[in-house]
């Protein structure tokens, strides 16, 4: 089975050393000039780590990451924990992008993967899927797989009208730094006010990263950096938060991500007899849950898996996608949830609840 997947990133390459573990001939459409991961550290809960086992690269992503203990606090620094929810409810696995998607990349082969190959759209007949690119040459196969994120040109073509909307109001700055002092044993996510949450991580011994992100944004002013301590300072109150706000002024300016937050409105269908979409490309969501990278390595299981048992793609396509879309609608449910949490209790209890299911029913 001739398969293209367009898109290199975390959820692309998983799927094509995925794909390659039940037989298929993988090609990867990477736009960029070489392997590379847009942003600092990706959190992974156990439900990625069970595919990543599955294509026996599990134990090598587990050595390039640091086990986190969630904590969550309000701007005085006093703890929140949901009561009656576990550890196992407030753990995962945080890994350095970069590093990760070189491992997937290695997995797979770079014989597999073109570079600076961008799909700009497709052709789907009877006997077979034509992926149209930018520089007017074609690729033949098979079938399809669209992991070309948030803005995906295979989303357009299977679905016309389907641009990603902006998060209207929502703004998220995030760096890695070298480690320093700050606490080293777990996760920092300050519940602030003026709908700002943000914290920090350790992504390995040598690396923190941090993160700060707000609702309903108004009018963005000064550098970046100077934006991102506007929004850090409300998490700060009787010197809590000092080593945030001194991480973010030794940040440089250029090794600052700013995003205007993007999302994947609900789609009408993610697949057809010959293409798929999975990952940000089908259901793109607000990264305020922290789980849209778990969420899309479920999406190459459970694709997978259809494929190794149905009698035919299209059949194999259909079953992924009303699995899928039957756990977004919830996932959905609990992101509105988490999202308008008023204060670090309710979130704590909201995050705890909708990571709790997550764990439990995958």
């Amino acid at each position: 089975m001739r398969t293209v997947i367009a898109g290199g990133g975390l959820v692309g390459l998983t799927a094509a050393a995925s794909l390659q573990s039940i037989g298929h001939e993988v090609t990867v459409l990477e736009q960029a000039p070489q392997v590379r991961a847009a942003g600092a550290g990706i959190g992974l809960w156990p439900n990625a780590l069970r595919e990543f086992d599955q294509i026996g690269v599990g134990d090598e992503v587990r050595a390039l990451g640091a086990w986190i203990d969630t904590w969550f606090f309000d701007p005085a620094g006093r703890p929140q924990r949901a009561p009656g929810y576990g550890t196992d409810d407030h753990r995962f696995l945080l890994v350095p992008r970069p590093a990760l998607n070189r491992l997937l990349a290695d997995r797979v082969g770079l014989d597999r993967i073109r570079l600076g190959a961008r799909a700009t759209g497709c052709t789907e007949t009877d006997a077979e899927v034509v992926v149209h690119l930018e520089d007017g040459t074609d690729v033949r196969a098979d079938l399809l797989i669209g992991a070309d994120g948030v803005h995906s040109r295979i989303r357009a073509s299977l679905v016309p009208g389907s641009e990603a909307v902006a998060h209207e109001g929502h703004f998220a700055w995030r760096a890695l730094v070298p480690a320093g002092a700050e606490r080293p044993e777990g996760s920092v996510l300050t519940i602030g006010g003026a709908r700002t949450r943000g914290g920090y991580a350790r992504v390995s011994p040598e690396q923190t990263m941090w993160m700060v992100n707000q609702f309903d944004v108004a009018e963005l002013t000064g550098t970046k950096r100077e934006r991102a301590l506007t929004r850090a300072r409300h998490l700060a109150a009787e010197g809590w938060h000092e080593d945030l706000l001194a991480m973010i002024e030794a940040t440089p300016e250029e090794d600052i991500l700013e995003n205007q937050i993007t999302l994947v409105p609900p789609l009408p269908r993610w697949t057809s007899d010959r293409i798929a979409l999975i990952g940000d490309a089908a259901h793109g969501l607000s990264p305020h849950i922290a789980a849209g990278g778990t969420l899309g390595v479920e999406d190459v299981g459970v694709l997978r898996a259809h494929l190794a048992d149905a009698p035919d793609a299209a059949t194999a396509f259909t079953r992924y996608e009303d699995e899928r879309r039957a756990r977004f609608d919830q996932v959905r449910e609990h992101s509105a949830a988490v999202e308008k949490a008023d204060g670090a209790a309710e979130f704590a209890e909201r995050y705890a609840a909708f990571s709790h299911w997550m764990l439990t029913t995958s």
